[in-house]
């Protein structure tokens, strides 16, 4: 544990973890807190693996470089390089209209489940709209995505991948022009991710 956004030096962490003994570091870290631990890491000769979930977001992968490769793997809802052909197409069409990376992948799902259900309910009225989300299905860019009608929580397959320096093939696309990307280890189908719920929702009257 260490301060939120205030650490400049994890050395002493880094040296914390080798003392462990620990082959893997899983990790909520984001932003410099992840990039510098990663970077200590590096530095010290600490060959450990780090599993992340935000070394995806922007600023991360171009604060970590090199220093993460074949070490740094995140556990995300979305693979760029999952050789999707419809994820391939959405990925170059924004890059080519923006010059940017497209990774907030719940955005292109989100959409696609309000178009559904105002075409479904013919209505834009909340209530009527939250209500058509329940257990409704939609073909997103990491294969079937469900709103759990128990608790309107999304149900989707998981993916863990590694940061590799591009090569073309399993890892066609980069992440901030730094020259490496993510390579795609596992997939987790939905009904695997998916785990039970004691949530009682309250739905308005």
């Amino acid at each position: 544990l260490h301060p939120l956004a205030q650490v400049k030096d994890f050395s002493p962490y880094v040296a914390k973890i080798r003392a462990s003994g620990a082959d893997t570091v899983i990790t909520g870290n984001w932003g410099s807190d992840l990039a510098l631990l990663v970077r200590a890491a590096k530095d010290a000769g600490l060959n450990t693996n780090f599993y992340t979930y935000y070394a995806g977001t922007t600023g991360v992968p171009t604060a970590m470089g090199a220093s993460g490769a074949d070490r740094v793997k995140v556990i995300s809802y979305f693979a760029p390089n999952d050789g999707n052909p419809k994820t391939n197409a959405v990925l170059d069409g924004f890059k080519k209209k923006y010059n940017d990376d497209f990774y907030l992948m719940a955005s292109y799902t989100g959409v696609a489940m309000l178009a559904k259900a105002i075409k479904q309910t013919k209505s834009a009225e909340p209530a009527k709209v939250a209500k058509a989300f329940e257990g409704m299905k939609v073909d997103s860019l990491n294969g079937t995505f469900e709103m759990r009608a128990s608790d309107h929580q999304g149900q989707q397959p998981l993916y863990i991948a590694t940061w590799e320096k591009t090569n073309g093939k399993n890892v066609k696309f980069d992440q901030e022009n730094t020259g490496y990307g993510w390579k795609t280890d596992a997939v987790l189908d939905q009904y695997v991710a998916s785990q039970p719920t004691s949530c009682q929702m309250k739905r308005p009257q």
